[in-house]
């Protein structure tokens, strides 16, 4: 009984991905609010009433993309915090983690860079959720640094809020870029970041 169970949580879980996939695929071409859900199940191969099983509407859908798309980021960028070794290892490593990303996904991205600003609800307040919850894990790394001695708790997160921004800025830049720009794009990321580490370590000087 365990097995059959075993067998139909996995396809289930296959037809809820074949749907975030055929989703993907539309969205390179138009907005989610121009998505219809029956142009979802055809360009998939399920029934409208598989589609239900899975999500509640299209937003929903989109809801899951945003988590498949930025969720696993906050694991790698956590990781990279919690490196040891100088600012501008750190800085060098995140430029590489987020570009490394953006190459192996671009749809993923595409499609977060069209619908921060878009006009799905949901999608936009998961999108700014996902965004707040990096500045937060940002600033809580950095918090417990020796530089961070006499920062405040709202000085830390807008320092986090800067780091993040310049995420969001990297990711979109090297999507317009394409792969044949990349290069240039990572070395001015990383030059605005080391801008940024230089200047929280003179910004409590005047304090």
């Amino acid at each position: 009984m365990s097995h059959t169970v075993g067998i139909r949580q996995t396809q289930k879980l296959r037809t809820r991905q074949t749907l975030l996939d055929a989703a993907l695929v539309l969205l390179e071409h138009q907005s989610l609010s121009s998505l219809g859900l029956r142009e979802v199940t055809r360009a998939a191969g399920v029934t409208p009433t598989a589609f239900y099983r899975h999500f509640e509407d299209t937003a929903a859908l989109g809801v899951a993309l945003v988590e498949e798309t930025l969720g696993s980021l906050h694991g790698l960028i956590a990781a990279v915090l919690a490196e040891t070794g100088d600012s501008e290892e750190r800085v060098d490593r995140s430029v590489e983690v987020i570009a490394r990303h953006v190459g192996a996904q671009p749809a993923h991205f595409r499609f977060i860079a069209r619908e921060q600003h878009g006009g799905v609800g949901p999608v936009r307040e998961a999108i700014a959720a996902q965004l707040r919850g990096f500045a937060e894990e940002v600033a809580c790394a950095l918090g417990q640094e020796a530089g961070s001695a006499g920062w405040s708790e709202d000085d830390l997160l807008m320092l986090g809020g800067l780091y993040v921004d310049h995420m969001v800025i990297t990711t979109s830049t090297l999507l317009e870029a394409g792969p044949a720009g990349e290069a240039e794009v990572v070395r001015v990321a990383r030059r605005r970041l080391r801008l940024v580490t230089i200047g929280r370590a003179h910004w409590l000087d005047d304090a």
